[in-house]
């Protein structure tokens, strides 16, 4: 199971991203403000419109953690220079969260052991 970070400012978009994170069997995390690099955080799904989350999603993407962004607005440069996971633009069909969330965390996934022979 993968605790994934939600930074997403509307409380009733929020509840459905845990929803959605929970189906896939992650702990969903709602972001409260604060810093995150002490949280064991596995992936992210941020709403970059929001300084603070963007600042979250910097602080992630400068410690390897997958961040997908989910906006109303589309890419600018700067967001897309900081490597996202998945850019999923609203409304956006919530398989398409699904499947980009289970990308970025199966890219994190530790790789498996070798077989003893």
């Amino acid at each position: 199971m993968a605790r994934v970070l939600i930074c997403e400012p509307h409380d009733d978009i929020t509840a459905l991203l845990e929803l959605v994170v929970r189906r896939l069997g992650h702990e969903p995390i709602t972001f409260a403000g604060g810093a995150v690099d002490h949280i064991g955080i596995d992936a992210a799904v941020v709403e970059p419109g929001e300084e603070a989350a963007l600042r979250v999603a910097r602080s992630l993407r400068a410690s390897g953690v997958p961040v997908l962004f989910t906006s109303i607005y589309p890419p600018d440069d700067e967001l897309l220079g900081l490597g996202p996971a998945a850019y999923l633009v609203k409304p956006f069909p919530l398989y398409a969260l699904e499947r980009a969330l289970e990308l970025a965390l199966g890219e994190r996934a530790p790789a498996p052991a070798a077989a003893a022979v």
